[in-house]
């Protein structure tokens, strides 16, 4: 199947004013997905003029308080579903059974980028469709340098990732790293199979067009030009279904013991805690 072509088709659609073809499709999502309107800041599907406009929706900010407020903690940065968590082993991350791959490679090839957090955690989380597909940042960070690495465009739903070799690490996605108080991470946004953008809050769409090479971009860290986002404060976006994937170094982070594959998880939950 043509995965790129038929994705960047989708996303002429999902981003056309297509008037009553494009209401009728977001009620036929609306139904399919069992997406829960009443959560919507606009809960009409008549809001939005375009498909990209209702899946990027907003939610009522009542309804994702930030409940790990206090310093220590760190947020969950999305609703969805936890698909593994746990320590990065010499620098592979944990897929699923019998499937690991290369911290390096996730984030673009730089061993320098990698090096932080060779053998640290990791924490990949999967966004269905019916999810919402805003991102939002886990602890207080300034942007240090954004990766854009070219890739396939494999489905990442758990069956897929059960299956597909090397699976994040070959797909299309962009990267951010930050810095913070507590030390680096890193922000792996995912693309997939009909994902038609993926886009931050400081740069705006990411991809598509970026093309078959690397992009690398730095970021002052100091002074008046800094990108310093605040924990909850959103940093970006998938225009359909995606994973993201977190990196942190060696000590950085105690996840949350209830959390398993298959967890559900929601924005502004506890993640985790900066070990005592």
């Amino acid at each position: 199947m043509p995965k790129h072509a038929l994705s960047r088709l989708v996303g002429k659609f999902a981003a056309a004013r297509a008037g009553v073809f494009t209401q009728l499709f977001i009620r036929w999502f609306i139904r399919t997905y069992k997406i829960d309107m009443s959560e919507a800041i606009h809960e009409s599907p008549k809001a939005y003029r375009t498909f990209n406009d209702f899946f990027t929706r907003q939610l009522k900010p009542e309804l994702r308080p930030l409940i790990a407020d206090a310093e220590q903690a760190f947020a969950h940065p999305v609703d969805g579903a936890v698909s593994q968590l746990g320590e990065i082993k010499e620098g592979r991350i944990f897929q699923a059974k019998g499937h690991d791959y290369s911290l390096t490679e996730l984030l673009g090839g730089d061993p320098r980028d990698a090096h932080p957090f060779r053998d640290g955690q990791f924490a990949t989380i999967y966004l269905a469709p019916k999810d919402y597909h805003r991102i939002h940042m886990p602890c207080d960070g300034v942007l240090r340098r954004m990766v854009y690495i070219p890739g396939d465009l494999f489905s990442v739903n758990p069956l897929t990732a059960a299956n597909v070799p090397n699976l994040f690490a070959r797909n299309e996605r962009v990267v951010a790293i930050f810095e913070s108080e507590q030390g680096p991470f890193a922000m792996v946004l995912v693309g997939a199979t009909i994902v038609a953008s993926i886009g931050t809050v400081w740069a705006g769409t990411v991809t598509p067009p970026t093309g078959p090479d690397v992009h690398r971009w730095d970021y002052p860290t100091q002074g008046s030009q800094r990108i310093e986002l605040k924990k909850g404060d959103e940093m970006g976006h998938f225009k359909l279904g995606s994973t993201v994937v977190m990196t942190f170094p060696k000590d950085m982070i105690e996840f949350e013991q209830s959390l398993t594959a298959g967890t559900v998880t929601r924005m502004g939950q506890v993640l985790g805690h900066r070990p005592e």
